[in-house]
């Protein structure tokens, strides 16, 4: 007969996975072994052997978890109906905010999905590319020329990078908010995307002097 989950499971299976994040960022996937993550969960190896079968599932659960609260944020706040600039500014805003104190599990995110098993990368990787899809179609009503060209996927991606890897210097405590980043990332897509594409000027000859 299968052991009765306890009332708090579902709270208690959040916490084991938000100490594994902190864990796997600071340690590394491969050094932060189950012994270390019920030490520091507070619990018997056994105990935790009753969440999580392996590291594995441990691992594919962080990344998950993290990853669908980040679509629910991010589609939440999608609002096709505000002008581009706003819709688009919405959008980082909310990420940015979504990232707030997830820095191990955006982490994890980048540096160890690599270890688990291809079917599970594939299911991860499809929620990462309908994040990529709502940003994407937010870029393309920015930018109207760069839809269906091969220079909308760089500029989306470029997007991410600016906002992905801003835990790496952002300082809350700082005079630069989120808010502020939220407004500088979005400013530099619209100005920046202006004139991509755009058939550039002539360049005027010379003028060679004749020889005599």
């Amino acid at each position: 007969m299968a052991r009765p989950r306890a009332n708090n499971y579902d709270d208690k299976r959040r916490a084991i996975l938000d100490r594994s994040a902190e864990l796997f960022s600071e340690y590394g996937y491969d050094r932060a072994s189950m012994n270390k993550i019920a030490a520091a969960c507070g619990v018997s190896k056994a105990n935790l052997y009753h969440y999580y079968k392996d590291k594995d599932e441990l691992l594919f659960d962080v990344i998950r978890v993290h990853l669908e609260d980040l679509l629910q944020v991010v589609e939440a706040a999608d609002q096709p109906d505000l002008t581009p600039d706003a819709r688009l500014r919405e959008l980082v805003a909310a990420l940015l905010e979504a990232y707030r104190d997830a820095d191990a599990q955006h982490s994890v995110q980048i540096s160890s999905m690599r270890f688990l098993s291809d079917e599970r990368q594939s299911a991860l990787k499809n929620m990462e590319r309908e994040l990529v899809r709502i940003f994407s179609s937010a870029v393309s009503a920015i930018a109207p020329q760069l839809a269906g060209t091969t220079m909308l996927k760089p500029v989306t991606m470029s997007l991410f990078g600016m906002v992905n890897w801003h835990y790496l210097w952002f300082r809350s405590q700082g005079p630069f908010t989120r808010a502020d980043y939220a407004d500088l990332v979005t400013r530099l897509i619209v100005d920046g995307t202006r004139d991509l594409l755009a058939q550039p000027a002539p360049v005027p000859k010379r003028a060679t002097a004749r020889r005599k």
